[in-house]
């Protein structure tokens, strides 16, 4: 059997089976995956942190303002607030004050912590997209894996139901004397054998589809229907170029973990700038306005001057300039300066080793499928060479010229070379895509 008819096979019986369970196709796995999967939730926490800390960066431009009350019994022996004196009594007073400052330079270091949370909060949303396509990917691998499972099910009944026909074709021919018993004996083995790779098959097929809804995080399935995807595999390519160069000159322009690690790099920058901020003089500006009430302060009958009237006329306000200039500090800021520096050196690292391991991966990549592409068109002709081999040995075992033997393993053969098509189609079609996707083309709706 062809693998067009496999192909053709499966997307029948997903129809078939459309009305009594849902159909995913691979857009829907990932969708769903993408939309379900706890684990992104922890890279969108990082991200809206990070946008926070860049918000916060911005609001500490504006003044700091602080408002101060209290209220206050002493007992005892203490100075009087009005005169100074001391006395040995009880005395009730509060005060009020607002005051507020702010800094009219600071070495720069508000405005370079503003640019370094901006690339941080960018650098956190890209490796949450990251983290999405890395997922989209797990997908996909794990629903052709069923796809490929389903194939060799297909081949394995194929070849369960040829066994069956054979084992009834041998026990006619011993009836009617011209086989031996022995014969049916090997029949039935190579009956039993395809049976249980049959079941082999139909267990992997199980472990294979719990693995995508695990994937997926589809709550309460370990049973799901996949729709085939194999139209695009059936094209021929063997005239396309790829080159590693021009495929990776395509990933650095969007690959979000390029670019995260690009905007880190540029975040370390304005993270020494902030560093050498410390090293420069601070001058701000503080002013202030207070009042209190003291039980204390009476008339000239001593009777005690009512709250509102102490309110207006204890008034105080003040307003100032500070310049702090940092001379030595245990030499902490040149300090804070060089552990800033030795991060920028990590962070361009780092970004060196994501470029570096990219262009390996695209090169394997291409590699591959160059091969695959190959290995496609031998396999097709070695699968129809082993095709006609079978049949050709089936007739001649229906005519008594081979045993059993001889015809399992021409069975066998058969079985083997369409399982290794069936398999390098598959693996066509995920690096086709992988390489479609490094090259900037639509292959996940991700946003």
């Amino acid at each position: 059997m062809s693998l067009q008819k496999i192909f053709f096979i499966l997307s029948v019986s997903s129809c078939l089976t459309m009305s009594a369970q849902q159909v995913w196709t691979l857009e829907e796995c990932v969708d769903y995956a993408i939309e379900n999967n706890l684990q992104l939730n922890d890279f969108e926490f990082t991200e809206l942190s990070s946008k926070e800390s860049y918000r916060q960066s911005i609001r500490n431009l504006l003044p700091n303002v602080n408002g101060f009350a209290d209220y206050g019994i002493s007992f005892g022996r203490q100075v009087d607030p009005n005169d100074n004196s001391i006395v040995v009594t009880d005395l009730f007073s509060n005060n009020y004050s607002l005051s507020a400052s702010f800094d009219i330079f600071q070495g720069f270091q508000k405005i370079n912590s503003i640019k370094a949370s901006k690339f941080l909060y960018k650098a956190a949303k890209e490796e949450s997209v990251q983290q999405k396509y890395l997922l989209a990917f797990r997908v996909m691998r794990a629903f052709y894996d069923i796809q490929f499972i389903e194939g060799l099910i297909t081949i394995s009944e194929e070849q369960v139901e040829i066994s069956r026909t054979n084992f009834e074709l041998v026990k006619k021919q011993i009836e009617v004397g011209l086989m031996a018993g022995a014969d049916l004996y090997e029949a039935e083995s190579l009956l039993l054998a395809d049976e249980l790779l049959l079941t082999q098959n139909r267990n992997r097929l199980i472990a294979a589809k719990l693995a995508l809804t695990q994937a997926m995080n589809l709550e309460g399935e370990t049973d799901i229907s996949i729709r085939p995807d194999m139209d695009k595999s059936e094209e021929k390519e063997e005239d396309k170029s790829i080159t590693s160069d021009d495929v990776f000159n395509t990933a650095m322009e969007f690959i979000p973990l390029i670019k995260a690690q690009e905007l880190r790099v540029k975040a370390a920058k304005k993270q020494v700038a902030v560093a050498r901020g410390n090293l420069a003089p601070r001058l701000a500006i503080q002013g202030g306005y207070g009042t209190g009430y003291f039980e204390t302060i009476t008339d000239s009958l001593g009777v005690t001057i009512p709250f509102r009237t102490q309110f207006r006329d204890n008034t105080n306000q003040f307003i100032g300039m500070s310049l702090n200039v940092p001379i030595s500090n245990a030499w902490s800021g040149r300090s804070r300066v060089k552990q800033q520096k030795i991060a920028l050196a990590r962070a361009k690292n780092n970004f060196e080793i994501q470029e570096q391991e990219l262009y390996q991966l695209i090169q394997q990549l291409v590699q591959e499928y160059n091969a695959l592409t190959t290995e496609v068109l031998q396999t097709e002709k070695r699968s129809k060479s082993q095709e006609l081999a079978f049949q050709i040995a089936q007739k001649r075992y229906e005519k008594g010229l081979i045993n059993a033997i001889e015809l399992g393993r021409a069975k066998t053969l058969f079985a083997t070379a369409q399982n290794e098509n069936l398999q390098v189609r598959l693996r066509l079609k995920v690096n086709r895509s992988t390489l479609d996707f490094y090259n900037n083309l639509p292959v996940f709706n991700i946003n």
